[in-house]
C-alpha cells in the first residue's frame, strides 16, 4: 500500500514542552502529580505513569510533592489551592493557552461580557473561564440564546477549533443584538496548519487515518474535517486499533489498482506512534489491491 503522510502533523511545541518538563521533573523528584492528564494521549500518559507520574483529578488527592499543571492550563483558583497546600508547582501550560487566559481577563477588565466559543467541558475552556468572574461558553448556534441581547461582548475561541467554526459562530453572533463587540482570534496557528494539511491530503487518497487520543480536541477536529472530504476516514489512537478486515472491506469498494492511504496526527501524538503506523501500513496487503 502506498502511504502519504501529511506535511504538517504530530507534536506541537506546547505539547513537546509539557512532555519534556514532565520527564525532567520525574528524573529528579519522587512524588510527582499531574492535575488531570498532562496531554490527551494515553500512550504518552501511560509512559509517564511508568516513570512515576501520578495523574489525579482532584487537588484534595495531592498531599505532598510536585504538581505539574498540564498543557491545557488551570484556573487561578486551582493554582491558589495548590500554593496553599505548600506544593511545588511546575507550570506546563501551553504559552498560547496562557495568552487566551490573559486576553479573557483583559476583556473583562475592559467591561466586556466574555464569550468563549468551544466545548464547555474541555480543560482548556474550563481554565479560561476560571480566569474571569463570569463567562458564557457557546458550542453552537443553539447556545447563543444565553447571550445578552444588548450587551458588550468580548469573543474568543478555544484554540483547537477551526477557522470555519470561528467564522460561522462569529457571524451568528453578529446577527444578534449587541451594543459593542470585540472579537479576538485565539486559534492556534499550528492547529490550523495541521487542519489545512490534513484536508489537502485526504482529498487525494483512498483512505485516511487520523492518529491521536480519542479525548484530544484537536485530533477529533482533524478527523471531523477529513470526513467532510473523505468518508473513509478513521480516527485511531495507534496501530493496535487497526482493523484489517474493515480496511479490506473499505478498499474493495474503491477504484482498482494500487491503493493509497493518508496519515495525519494530532498535536499530542508522538513521532514513534506515527512512524510505527506508517511502517506497518505500508507493509499491509489485502485482496483489494
Amino acid at each position: 500500500m502506498k502511504v502519504f503522510v501529511a506535511g504538517k502533523c504530530g507534536l506541537c511545541a506546547g505539547v513537546k514542552n509539557a512532555i519534556n518538563l514532565a520527564e525532567e521533573v520525574l528524573r529528579r523528584e519522587n512524588e510527582v502529580f499531574s492535575l488531570g492528564p498532562i496531554i490527551h494521549n494515553n500512550d504518552v500518559v501511560n509512559k509517564l505513569s511508568a516513570m512515576g507520574l501520578h495523574t489525579v483529578d482532584d487537588i484534595e488527592d495531592i498531599h505532598c510533592g510536585t504538581v505539574l499543571v498540564r498543557s491545557h492550563g488551570a484556573a487561578p483558583a486551582q493554582i491558589e489551592k495548590l500554593k496553599a497546600k505548600g506544593l511545588n508547582i511546575i507550570d506546563a501550560t501551553c504559552v498560547l493557552v496562557k495568552r487566551v487566559q490573559k486576553i479573557a481577563s483583559e476583556l473583562e477588565k475592559e467591561g466586556y461580557t466574555l464569550v468563549v466559543m468551544g466545548n464547555k467541558d474541555h480543560p482548556e475552556v474550563r481554565a479560561v473561564v476560571g480566569c474571569v468572574n463570569h463567562a458564557t461558553v457557546v458550542a453552537d448556534e443553539n447556545d447563543l440564546e444565553k447571550l445578552p441581547v444588548d450587551g458588550s461582548l468580548g469573543v474568543i475561541c478555544q484554540t483547537t477549533q477551526s477557522p470555519e467554526y470561528f467564522a460561522r459562530m462569529l457571524s451568528a453572533i453578529c446577527r444578534r443584538g449587541f451594543s459593542r463587540l470585540k472579537a479576538i482570534n485565539t486559534l492556534c496557528r499550528e492547529a490550523v496548519k495541521r487542519q489545512q494539511s490534513a484536508m489537502e491530503l485526504c482529498r487525494k487518497v483512498d483512505i485516511m487515518f487520523v492518529l491521536g487520543g480519542l479525548d484530544s480536541a484537536n485530533t477529533r477536529k482533524l478527523a471531523e474535517l477529513c470526513r467532510r472530504y473523505n468518508s473513509r476516514t478513521y480516527h485511531l489512537q495507534n496501530w493496535n486499533e487497526f482493523d484489517k478486515s474493515e480496511l479490506a472491506t473499505q478498499l474493495s469498494s474503491s477504484k482498482p489498482g494500487k491503493k493509497t492511504a493518508g496519515v495525519t496526527a494530532g498535536a499530542s501524538t508522538p513521532e514513534w506512534i506515527i512512524s510505527e503506523f506508517v511502517e506497518k501500513l505500508e507493509a499491509f496487503e489485502s485482496d483489494a489491491e
